[in-house]
């Protein structure tokens, strides 16, 4: 797959839909390239055997990708031995199963097949992982630890990651299972990383330094570049201090910056080629709409309109005329407000309302409808 820079990163929070709508596999498929996608499963992470690679890849081959495969190296001399690392040479796409994520990074970082994951990252491949294959992308990647909003010390451990997303610790079924406690207490502990908690069914797309959220859940931040806590003294498990921390929760459609730390957009954002294509259109229709008009109208037809408006000018203007047309008006109204000779007017009787109808009584109001 041919390239200008390094492929898109897919960190998914896990339990990602697999029946219905797909979307955030069927994202994957289109970023490791659609219909050409060579996607390698690596399911080293999960206790589920060959079950979870024959899973993944009806999956990817449902949503038109070329070829799927699974490799799956299960200690370091695995991920050592070129058998296991081939595959990712010609892959467009890789993907990280959930699992086990102290294992998945006891196996996979500072091997071969850990270089040959970053190497195809790199040269363009899409690389991305759900549950424990989203948090080995980050250099430093959560090993285990407890849930709880309340960030406490102790309340979890860190192992090496593969570092493709700088900067940043990724967590995962981060509403669905109360995560927030404990990545709130790794950004106390480590201000300088941006902690990134994502949701199920959806992912933290990464281009760049542009992060983009897809699915049905949310990507939460915490920014603790400005954070005052008592983190370098809390002893055992006592709650830490985390003041000062910026939050930002990012729904589908919202885009941030992880090197300036602010949002972008959010919203469904037209790229700029079909923002300027509408615009030319809008144009086009401007101009097709006045000569639709103006098709077939004969110049007499503008001089008469011309000659009806002169004389409501002239007439509008001349005193005399307004009077006389005045007058008129008042005797007009006279007129109708008269009653009719053939219906006497009795002592007490009132003028019907033109709101009464005599065989329903009352009309309805139709401003109160």
């Amino acid at each position: 797959m041919t390239t200008s820079g390094p492929g898109a990163l897919f960190a998914i929070g896990g339990a990602e839909d697999k029946l219905k709508k797909r979307l955030v596999l069927q994202e994957f498929v289109e970023a490791a390239g659609g219909s050409k996608a060579r996607i390698v499963v690596v399911p080293t992470a999960s206790a589920l055997g060959t079950d979870v690679i024959d899973v993944y890849s009806a999956l990817f081959a449902a949503l038109g990708a070329a070829n799927v495969v699974g490799v799956r190296p299960e200690n370091r001399e695995d991920a050592d031995d070129p058998a296991f690392i081939e595959p990712l040479n010609e892959a467009t796409g890789i993907f990280m199963t959930g699992g086990n994520q102290l294992k998945l990074s006891g196996v996979v970082t500072g091997t071969a097949f850990g270089r040959a994951v970053t190497a195809a990252h790199a040269r363009g491949a899409a690389v991305g992982g759900t549950s424990a294959g989203a948090s080995i992308l980050a250099e430093h990647m959560i090993a285990f630890g407890r849930s709880g909003a309340t960030p406490r010390q102790r309340m979890s451990q860190l192992a090496g990651g593969l570092g493709l997303v700088q900067g940043a610790i990724v967590d995962q079924h981060f509403a669905q299972r109360n995560r927030y406690g404990r990545l709130l207490s790794l950004v106390a502990q480590s201000p300088g990383l941006l902690g990134i908690g994502v949701d199920e069914d959806t992912a933290a797309v990464v281009r760049g330094s542009h992060l983009e959220v897809v699915g049905r859940g949310a990507v939460t931040i915490f920014d603790g570049s400005r954070i005052t806590s008592n983190a370098h003294y809390a002893s055992r498990s006592e709650a830490i201090l985390a003041s000062g921390v910026v939050l930002h929760v990012l729904p589908a459609t919202a885009t941030f910056d992880l090197k300036a730390r602010v949002l972008l957009s959010y919203g469904p954002q037209p790229p700029a080629e079909e923002i300027a294509s509408i615009e030319a259109a809008e144009a086009d229709l401007r101009k097709l709409a006045k000569e639709i008009a103006a098709e077939g109208v004969s110049p007499a037809y503008y001089a008469e309109r011309k000659r009806r408006a002169g004389r409501r000018t002239a007439k509008a203007a001349d005193p005399s005329k307004k009077a006389a047309a005045s007058r008129k008006s008042r005797s007009s109204a006279a007129i109708q407000s008269r009653p009719e000779a053939t219906e006497p007017l009795s002592a007490g009787a009132e003028l019907s309302r033109p709101d009464t109808d005599p065989a329903t009584g009352p009309l309805a109001d139709s401003g109160n409808a």
